[in-house]
């Protein structure tokens, strides 16, 4: 356990600054929410599911570099439902290569003329999500709880239900009558590729179909206080998991030192990297599929860094009128803004 606690000291340190410096790096929000957020270059394909026209009909799409859409509904594309992005997910490669062909030969439409939605709107089974996976937000959580627990030997994991999806520039409601408590978390999300159960870590990666960015919105008092202290509800109210804004195919990303940021209002609240992980994505996927089937479409939110509201002195939450942004970079920004409900 001496050596969970030193690399606990050691990344804390490391990562101070960047927590820390959040205020010093503010950025004035966008006043454009709701609008697509234009992808910051390279060459990754980007699958989205949006929406265009007066149909509102879900659709797939390529979002290219150049910030056109590709509408995934008007090509030649057999062996899967152009409307379903688990449909692509579960035709294989094959299909996947035949969406790359479409992109770079399809005209497509402007960004700003279409809505995205969550890439996988309705998910058939819950977010898998791990906690406490990045040792400092477990030491800030243990200072809150006045405990001294040892760093768990597996993963913690924990479900938020399907309720809770949310597209990557929707507003998030804020009921007071609730919950007053709202926390933002900033999490890389892995989206399976293909069926398994007792996977073995070696071959983990190989189940994974791509990576998405997602916001643990998560009402603390509900999580800390109430229900027995269970997580469930907590993590659950109804559009409390924005996601997106698309999905980057696993062959097109590196997810082993990707910067994650929460911004409330322009100022930075969460800065660290997927390096700081202390389960790696083999030892989650294989660990959560012991005896656990694993589908095509699941979506693991793979644990949030430090910095989050309730541990800060004194406590920090969201409130109606804030605009939350949530980037993993190589991927995208998610841009929420906080929505009182109307009593």
């Amino acid at each position: 356990m001496s050596t969970r606690r030193d690399f606990l000291h050691l990344s804390a340190a490391a990562t101070a600054a960047g927590v820390l410096a959040g205020p010093a790096s503010a950025q004035a929000p966008s006043t454009d929410l709701g609008r697509p957020i234009p992808p910051a270059g390279g060459d990754a394909l980007r699958l989205v599911t949006f929406t265009s026209g007066a149909d509102g009909s879900p659709r797939l799409g390529v979002v290219r570099s150049d910030g056109r859409v590709v509408d995934l509904t008007g090509t030649a594309l057999p062996g899967f439902d152009s409307r379903r992005m688990v449909s692509l997910i579960e035709a294989g490669p094959e299909a996947l290569a035949a969406v790359r062909r479409a992109a770079s030969a399809g005209e497509g439409l402007q960004l700003d003329t279409v809505r995205l939605l969550a890439p996988i709107p309705e998910p058939t089974r819950n977010i898998y999500a791990v906690g406490w996976n990045y040792l400092e937000h477990f030491e800030e959580g243990q200072a809150i709880r006045g405990t001294q627990a040892e760093y768990p030997a597996h993963p913690v994991f924990f479900t938020k239900g399907v309720n809770t999806i949310n597209g990557p520039y929707d507003p998030i409601p804020y009921d007071a009558t609730v919950s007053t408590a709202i926390d933002w978390e900033v999490e890389l999300a892995v989206i399976i590729g293909k069926q398994g159960r007792n996977i073995q870590e070696a071959d983990a990666m190989s189940h994974v179909f791509g990576y998405s960015v997602i916001n643990d919105t998560t009402a603390r008092d509900m999580q800390i206080k109430l229900h027995g202290g269970q997580w469930f509800k907590g993590k659950s109210l109804d559009k409390h998991g924005p996601i997106g804004p698309w999905i980057v195919p696993a062959a097109d990303l590196d997810p082993s030192d990707l910067r994650l940021t929460t911004r409330v209002n322009g100022v930075i609240k969460q800065d660290a990297t997927t390096k700081q992980m202390y389960f790696k994505l083999p030892r989650i996927i294989a660990e959560l599929s012991r005896g656990l089937t694993l589908m095509p479409g699941d979506i693991i939110a793979t644990g949030t860094p430090p910095g989050v509201g309730n541990a800060r002195k004194p406590p920090e939450y969201l409130k109606p009128g804030d605009v939350m942004e949530t980037e993993v970079a190589g991927i995208g920004t998610l841009r929420n803004v906080i929505q009182a409900v109307p009593a």
